[in-house]
């Protein structure tokens, strides 16, 4: 019987929501079986009261490295007897989890020529398959333990009150809900990522001009902030693009989207959250990153645009970074992103759409009761 399991996911904001879609059909398959999650402390307060988590193990920076991250490891994986461990990383750090706990029947990890022995499943991801697709072939090992239930969705979750509280922030802010608002995502993380700023402002000037929609820039950081008030700028200080609301943690993101009707803009982990609470998104994927992997597209809803579409990757092997991204034109991304507002956003505006945003709904975000933080137990201490 399943009673225990350990999902192993270090690094991002992006990695760690797709894994959800892992977690909830974990909990769907075993319900009565306990989940802890493992990740990096910056991004813990994403997963407050997840229904599908029971406990969130977190790791800074120093507790990653040296002896004090074998030391917390080996303390986690003594408290706890786990039926599963599954390391979605498999990297030979992570291995130490499984190296910690070799009686634990279950010790799935990705295929790795180096975690012969100390993963005794080892799964390896075919051509064609997404990353959604490649978290939950890591359930097959426990096929003969229950009938497996495999959903593709990556819920999260916030309270009606924090939807509420924000919302609220918003129409302070001039935010006219009987308007079109999409969050822009207009930085990347990662310098170069970034569409081209001529043809992203004039995007966003044409979702201002024929749809009279509300932009959110969403920024962290002074660096992140700059970029937003020059795009403000090149648009003329239109009062259509806000760089005055902004979302101070993960969880007022959350909020943010759930109260938005659209998310654009360049891909990474906003994207991902959108998805999450089943926002519609049209994201932009810089060269050398596959859209296809990292798009779990499960219908139109979700849509995005890449290089490789335009020139195929033996091509490109011969131009430089600037030509290939050169390829998404203003004019190829408009003729995809106006029809996704016309099908999903516009139909939406009317005398409906400054009704109790907590109304729930067949395309509602899905929030959870409020509920003090304590009701997850505290992870394990070192």
């Amino acid at each position: 019987m399943i009673r225990n399991i350990l999902v192993i996911r270090f690094r991002r904001v992006g990695d760690s929501v797709l894994s959800m879609a892992l977690c909830h059909s974990l909990k769907l398959t075993f319900p009565e079986a306990k989940i802890h999650f493992v990740i990096n402390k910056n991004i813990a307060s994403l997963y407050r009261n997840h229904p599908d988590i029971d406990r969130v193990i977190t790791f800074d920076e120093e507790q990653q490295e040296g002896l004090e991250y074998v030391s917390r490891v080996r303390n986690i994986m003594h408290a706890t007897h786990y039926d599963v461990i599954i390391d979605m990383r498999s990297t030979p750090k992570t291995l130490l989890f499984s190296l910690c706990s070799l009686s634990t029947p279950y010790r799935i990890g990705r295929y790795k020529s180096y975690n012969v022995g100390i993963h005794n499943y080892r799964i390896p991801t075919p051509p064609g398959v997404d990353r959604v697709g490649s978290n939950l072939r890591l359930m097959d090992p426990l096929v003969n333990e229950a009938n497996l239930i495999k959903s593709r969705h990556f819920p999260l979750y916030i309270t009606d009150q924090e939807r509420a509280d924000f919302r609220h922030y918003m129409t302070e802010h001039g935010i006219d809900f009987s308007k079109p608002v999409v969050t822009v995502a207009i930085c990347t993380r990662i310098i170069g990522k970034a569409w081209d700023k001529l043809r992203m402002s004039e995007v966003l000037n044409r979702l201002i001009k024929q749809y009279d929609a509300q932009l959110i820039a969403n920024f962290g950081g002074v660096a992140e902030k700059q970029v937003a008030l020059d795009f403000q700028h090149a648009l003329g200080g239109n009062p259509h693009f806000h760089t005055d609301i902004e979302a101070a943690n993960l969880r007022q993101l959350c909020a943010l989207l759930v109260n938005s009707d659209f998310f654009f803009g360049n891909e990474g982990g906003p994207r991902h959250i959108a998805q999450a609470f089943k926002v519609p998104s049209f994201a932009i994927y810089p060269p050398g990153i596959d859209m296809h992997f990292w798009l779990p597209a499960d219908g139109d809803r979700y849509q995005g645009i890449s290089p490789d579409e335009f020139i195929n990757k033996d091509k490109q092997k011969v131009l430089t970074y600037h030509q290939r991204f050169s390829v998404i034109t203003t004019e190829r991304v408009w003729q995809r992103l106006s029809k996704m507002i016309d099908q999903y956003v516009m139909p939406l505006k009317g005398p409906s759409a400054t009704s109790d945003p907590t109304t729930p709904d067949a395309d509602a975000a899905p929030t959870t009761p409020d509920a003090p933080d304590a009701a997850q137990p505290a992870d394990p201490q070192a």
